[in-house]
């Protein structure tokens, strides 16, 4: 995945979003941010972006806008289990879909998907109590849809499918699993952010799906456990924080 120099944050609002802003500010990327709240523009600003685009994905007009002369995505959109998604499609179907349209119709070079354990073939790595959670609100039928879409879209992609969600400080070990039914734990949001932003400089990690627990948190056995080359890019000097 070469040639990269505009990337957008697509969620860049939530949690892994933030760790985004947080390690591309230190990178030559031109680094925009997505999201639909306005008053989140200043905030965005002082995290790490250098542009801010207000709009919302389940509008392919706004996902069109998104992603106007970018060369890469990284998704980190997700739908909050809510009343409200009883009465509306979760972002992490249409939404999603919309901007892998987007950016295959803008030539992007790449495509970076944070999922999640338990959708598609990884199905057994999430607790079946959490899954049937997720499925009253249709999140894991989403982001199957989602999948699914990026793999057919012909957009070089990277789908990163993490355990259980925390905000403690990286790790920096992560077990890596391909195939599905693979690992299961949780991994912090920080260690899955610096697997997404190295995916955009490594070869290895192109066209491939990959389960992502942190080695702390793996539970049970590993399988199908692999060693991508994560490349991430160069810092640049003198960066501040």
């Amino acid at each position: 995945m070469t040639d990269i120099s505009r990337v957008l944050v697509a969620g860049a609002s939530g949690g892994t979003g933030r760790q985004l802003l947080r390690l591309l500010r230190h990178t030559d990327y031109t680094v925009r941010a997505l999201t639909r709240d306005p008053s989140k523009e200043v905030e965005l600003r002082e995290a790490g972006a250098d542009e801010v685009v207000v709009g919302d994905i389940m509008e392919p007009a706004d996902a069109e806008r998104a992603v106007e002369a970018v060369d890469a995505v990284l998704c980190a959109v997700g739908s909050t289990p809510g009343l409200d998604l009883l009465s509306r499609d979760p972002v992490d179907g249409r939404g999603v879909v919309n901007l892998i349209d987007a950016a295959v119709a803008g030539g992007c070079a790449a495509f970076v998907l944070e999922s999640s354990i338990g959708v598609g073939s990884s199905r057994p790595g999430m607790p079946s109590v959490f899954r049937l959670f997720l499925n009253a609100f249709g999140i894991v039928s989403a982001k199957e849809r989602a999948e699914e879409h990026l793999r057919s879209s012909g957009v070089p992609y990277t789908i990163l499918r993490p355990g259980g969600l925390t905000d403690d400080p990286p790790t920096g070990e992560v077990v890596v699993g391909e195939g599905g039914d693979t690992v299961s734990g949780n991994i912090p949001r920080a260690d899955v952010a610096r697997l997404m932003v190295a995916a955009l400089s490594s070869p290895d990690a192109r066209n491939r799906t990959f389960e992502v627990v942190s080695r702390s948190g793996l539970r049970g056995d590993a399988t199908g456990v692999v060693n991508p080359e994560w490349r991430l890019p160069e810092p640049v000097p003198d960066a501040e924080e």
